[in-house]
């Protein structure tokens, strides 16, 4: 039986294997300078490589204000809110329970699809999301060992659910604005532009300083993440949202967090065990379950 064309598994492919290297990359982010405004950089110099090849390429970058709010609303709820979520999310809980809550997005955007635009709701999308929650369970079963119940992990778990939620409105906002017809580079480069200044102007208002750090570790994992994180990933998220819908897409949260685990094995000697192994192995099922395409009556 054949799995998805071969184009569209390449975009899901190169998805996965950037995000699951961000979340390292996202570490060296870490330390003076705010979330918000490590956010705001990242999606500030992005939206401006993508003006300028938007231009280069002679692509139209004048709107209508009404045209603006859409590209507003995708830049707060993709490019802004959810990533601040998460990077304060895994200051009060373990990395484990951020990945569990987003291995739930497939499941979470196939309603959110279905309530707003009328999408069909499809049982492989539903039993691959299980497989994906169900492995990673697994994989991060160990870490769930050092939970307490504090306020701090309420507020975590609040956190990370609140950065899938933002993450899905997202999602739901990119098929808004390709149902209106709009041009994949000029929506990420406004959605960036208004995602980046938005999270500048929160981190501003919270008090927190224009700050930045000239040490190499952050600048090259901020260009990293702009250009390769941003730029590229979202390059291949947003067409692949069309082609196999918000809620397929979404099940790119299963998969980023086994890369993260493969990456973080050879750089950070993380311990494979065979519970790992049985995680890893039911998100891959779950991968091909996804994969498969619809059968022709």
């Amino acid at each position: 039986m054949s799995i998805m064309p071969t184009s569209t598994l390449h975009l899901f492919s190169i998805c996965v294997a950037i995000w699951g290297s961000t979340w390292f990359a996202i570490t060296l982010q870490l330390g003076t300078v705010a979330p918000e405004m490590s956010v705001g950089y990242r999606f500030l110099l992005a939206s401006m490589v993508l003006f300028a090849y938007a231009r280069w390429r002679g692509l139209r970058l004048s709107f209508t204000l009404k045209q603006h709010a859409d590209f507003a609303l995708l830049g707060a709820t993709m490019f802004c809110i959810g990533y601040i979520f998460v990077y304060h999310a895994e200051a009060y809980i373990v990395s484990g329970m951020v990945a569990v809550a987003y291995s739930t997005s497939p499941m979470i955007t196939m309603v959110a699809a279905r309530m707003l635009f009328r999408t069909p709701m499809t049982w492989r999308v539903a039993i691959a999301a299980l497989f994906g929650v169900a492995g990673i369970f697994c994989v991060f079963w160990p870490e769930f060992g050092t939970l307490s119940v504090s306020r701090d992990a309420e507020l975590g778990t609040l956190l990370a659910v609140l950065s899938v939620l933002a993450s899905t409105a997202g999602s739901m906002a990119a098929v808004r604005c390709q149902s209106r017809g709009y041009n994949t580079w000029t929506s990420m480069a406004w959605g960036m532009f208004y995602g980046g200044v938005m999270a500048l102007a929160i981190g501003a208002a919270s008090g927190h300083p224009f700050a930045f750090e000239t040490t190499a570790a952050y600048v090259y994992s901020l260009l990293y993440l702009a250009l390769f994180g941003s730029i590229i990933t979202f390059a291949c998220y947003l067409p692949l949202i069309a082609r196999i819908g918000a809620a397929g897409a979404g099940y790119i949260g299963v998969m980023v967090p086994i890369v993260a685990l493969v990456i973080s094995y050879f750089l950070e000697r993380f311990a494979w065990s065979t519970l790992t192994t049985v995680g890893v192995a039911l998100c891959v099922i779950g991968n091909v379950v996804l994969l498969q395409p619809a059968r022709k009556a």
